[in-house]
């Protein structure tokens, strides 16, 4: 068994807490020791409480997301002797409201691949996308669909 751990850590600073009027900005601090800011998206909280340039927990999810498919992807790949120069996705995901309760119902990984040499087939490019999404550890993890975009 494997454990992961982060820190997260929040003082109300400035101003009140009781009315709802407390900056939502706080810290992750991962084992390596970098330190992220985060705040709750300014979707959900109003600025100035939400702090708009700061990391939120939902596009640190769909990023997790896309990170964990990429590094399978690549790995891949790389057993296969196929090069790769670059991969780049623009992930995007979808909160909406589902029998009352909010979620990130959805999150399309929009993956856009440079080969080095000879690129694969589509059909066997969609299949290593398809071994990844099945490899993923936390694709594996949550109940959210995942679809894999390829132009």
């Amino acid at each position: 068994m494997t454990t992961f751990s982060a820190r997260v850590a929040w003082a109300r600073g400035e101003g009140s807490f009781t009315d709802g009027r407390y900056s939502r900005g706080h810290s992750w601090t991962f084992d390596g020791g970098l330190t992220v800011p985060a705040s709750a998206s300014p979707h959900n909280v109003p600025l100035p409480y939400a702090v708009a340039e700061n990391v939120d927990p939902e596009e640190a999810y769909v990023a997790a997301l896309s990170s964990c498919h990429m590094l399978f992807y690549l790995w891949i790949a790389s057993k296969k002797r196929i090069g790769i120069e670059s991969y780049v996705d623009d992930a995007i995901g979808l909160m909406e409201t589902i029998e009352g309760k909010t979620l990130v119902s959805r999150v399309d990984l929009r993956p856009r691949v440079v080969y080095s040499g000879d690129a694969p087939t589509r059909e066997a490019e969609e299949d290593m996308h398809h071994q990844a999404h099945d490899l993923c550890f936390l694709a594996n993890s949550v109940k959210t669909v995942i679809e894999v975009r390829l132009d």
